[in-house]
């Protein structure tokens, strides 16, 4: 394997339109190499177990033919669940009000997401008011689940 980001970008290529890679992991959780992926679905429904078992076959297949990855490692494919990334206008969008756990440059915190406005995100900072930054400068996530899917 080249590195993470070919990885990300060969595994990007082997899905359908019908789902969106947010993450693309190699882990070594005990010794034991593991590759996660995080997918969601394009039509912003809910990731099903179908959906799981989908993607885990054709990427297993795809795994098993191209060998981007050397050694032994066990296959994880998971939906975005409570942590999920943000990492595009619209993830920030469908999560308004929300909080985001946010890091990047001088910045880490937890707040709510106020408002986005096309790359830059407003958030809500408790003691700070208003701080607006650049989805491409930080890394969030987000820092608690909806109380029904969004």
């Amino acid at each position: 394997m080249n590195n993470n980001s070919d990885l990300h970008n060969q595994i990007a290529q082997q899905l359908t339109s019908d789902y969106e890679l947010l993450e693309v992991q190699l882990q070594n959780a005990s010794g034991r190499p593991i590759l996660l992926v995080r997918i969601d679905r394009a039509d912003e429904q809910p990731v099903s177990v179908d959906d799981i078992e989908a993607v885990t076959r054709r990427l297993s297949n795809w795994l098993d033919e191209a060998d981007p990855v050397s050694g032994e490692y066990r296959l994880e494919v998971e939906s975005p669940g409570a942590k999920r990334p943000l990492l595009r206008e619209r993830h920030f969008e469908r999560m308004l009000g929300l909080k985001a756990k946010v890091r990047g440059g001088e910045h880490s915190f937890t707040a709510p997401i106020k408002a986005v406005d096309g790359d830059q995100v407003t958030f809500d900072v408790p003691g700070q008011g208003d701080v607006t930054l650049r989805i491409a400068d930080i890394k969030a996530n987000l820092a608690e689940f909806p109380s029904e899917h969004r």
